[in-house]
């Protein structure tokens, strides 16, 4: 799917993806962006300025730790770690995700099948 075609995020769920992305292992906003990217099979993507504005936000809540390291391609990055607040604050917002997810698919009702 183009980026023209990907899906827009709803608000909110950036902080969610980025802490999902985040429990897999400690990883550097480029790689928290691709990990997204891949799981939605290119129907989800997350801006660099949104990443990183939700990063530092992440931080100063407490929810993820940062520290520096070498990437991938030997490079300095600052790489992010998901803390024990914000394993519980992603706990939290998935189970309300799903809530009014379910929800909106009772709205939407069953799927049409395609012809």
């Amino acid at each position: 799917m183009s980026e023209k075609n990907s899906l827009r995020l709803i608000q909110g769920t950036v902080d969610m993806l980025i802490l999902q992305a985040l429990t897999a292992a400690p990883n550097h906003g480029y790689g928290v962006s691709n990990w997204v990217r891949e799981r939605t099979q290119g129907d989800v993507t997350i801006e660099d300025a949104a990443l990183y504005k939700a990063l530092h936000r992440l931080e100063s809540q407490g929810l993820v730790e940062s520290g520096w390291g070498r990437s991938d391609n030997n490079r300095r990055a600052k790489f992010y770690e998901i803390t024990r607040e914000g394993r519980h604050r992603l706990a939290d917002d998935a189970a309300t995700w799903r809530r009014y997810a379910a929800a909106v698919f009772r709205v939407l009702g069953p799927t049409p099948e395609a012809t």
